[in-house]
């Protein structure tokens, strides 16, 4: 069957392109198995080009199944044919999930605690050069904050991790050391020549003169650790035990936060690096202290607005009361006082007098007169004779 189309051209050709593209959707969707008929996506695609028909209908003549159909299906259309859902990715779907399962951590910085490992680099390279009497370099590769469960997926095997103890702190912490830095301190202190990078035998467990070194290191390192914190606050890391498998090494839930500090250790052509971990929950008991900008920092406190209140205080009025004497007397007696009923007091002229403002006993001294008023004498502070007292 052949008709004219706008151009006064035969659409043989055209219809056969439109037949072409009704098998092809009828195969996909007999591909995704929605058990439709052939016709079905060919009834779709008309459904969806209606609009874009409507303009040529008049023209045709009323034969508008025989319209060209010249644009390409999308991404979109082609879904719809083949009865696939939203595909994953896409803005709706990625939004939530991406923060449910991002492996990043963003946490506060502690700039304490970036002076304190920069004082244990200058505290530990002293160390180690007397350590290994060798020309040691340490230096800050990288600080990070990440997961616990993240680091421990990432450690590079073989190597060895430390878990010790802040004992005041009453936490864990880990230290690991990389198999470069395993080698190169066995390797020096064993009496290797420099110049000559260790020798490694990879697939085997470390011995226990390994074990042993390594475990003199951490010991090394942890001392240091202490002192470069003991401007802050006084605490002592406790080496605790030596794992070479990091599911042993568990101190802390896989989501919980923790701060990585990569430290690297150059002697000469040897070297390697050691990672010291620790959780914010380790932390949290000196987090004020760390998160000074610098030593000596009061938080919540401004020199100029303490003077301004306390000068403001100085000039506040209060109300003062002299106590004679203080009886304690039934409830009864009290609710039968009447007007004109004497209250016999147990004070004299030389009785002592307390001033107080409200319940607060400010001064003491003795009741006298000036002209026509009764006045008192203040003798000295209360508060200074109860630390005298105390």
């Amino acid at each position: 069957m052949t008709g004219p189309d706008d151009d006064g051209n035969a659409g043989d050709g055209n219809a056969g392109d439109h037949g072409d593209q009704a098998a092809m959707a009828a195969e996909w969707a007999a591909l995704a198995g929605d058990g439709r008929a052939a016709a079905a996506p060919e009834d779709d695609l008309a459904a969806r080009r209606a609009p874009a028909k409507a303009d040529h209908a008049g023209n045709d003549g009323g034969n508008a199944e025989h319209e060209p159909q010249d644009s390409v299906l999308n991404q979109d259309e082609i879904d719809s044919l083949l009865g696939v859902e939203e595909r994953p990715g896409t803005a709706s779907q990625s939004g939530v999930l991406a923060l449910a399962n991002t492996n990043s951590v963003a946490y506060e910085r502690l700039p304490m605690l970036e002076i304190v490992f920069d004082r244990l680099v200058r505290i530990l390279t002293t160390s180690l050069r007397n350590f290994t009497s060798e020309n040691v370099d340490v230096s800050i590769e990288n600080i990070t904050s990440l997961r616990f469960g993240d680091y421990l997926n990432a450690v590079p095997l073989p190597a060895m991790i430390s878990v010790f103890r802040a004992v005041e702190w009453d936490n864990h912490g880990l230290l690991t050391v990389d198999s470069a830095m395993i080698y190169s301190i066995v390797d020096v202190l064993l009496g290797g020549r420099r110049g000559t990078a260790p020798m490694r035998v990879e697939g085997r467990h470390y011995t226990t003169i390994e074990q042993h070194l390594v475990t003199r290191l951490v010991n090394l390192v942890l001392h240091d650790f202490g002192i470069a914190f003991a401007p802050i606050c006084e605490v002592g890391f406790a080496f605790e035990r030596l794992e070479t498998n990091p599911r042993f090494a568990a101190i802390a839930r896989p989501g919980n936060a923790a701060v990585v500090f990569k430290l690297r250790v150059d002697m000469e052509e040897r070297g390697g690096c050691i990672d010291v971990l620790l959780p914010y929950a380790t932390l949290e008991p000196v987090r004020d202290l760390l998160l000074q900008g610098f030593m000596g920092e009061r938080f919540g406190r401004d020199s100029i607005w303490e003077g301004h209140l306390a000068q403001e205080i100085m000039g506040t009025d209060v109300e003062l009361e002299a106590v004679l004497d203080e009886q304690v007397v039934a409830l009864r007696d009290a609710l039968n006082l009447e007007v004109g009923t004497v209250l016999d007091l147990n004070a004299s002229a030389d009785s002592e007098v307390v001033v107080r403002s409200g319940h607060v006993a400010m001064f003491k001294g003795f009741i006298g007169r000036t002209g026509d008023h009764l006045a008192v004498r203040v003798d000295r502070r209360a508060r200074d004779e109860e630390k005298g007292h105390g």
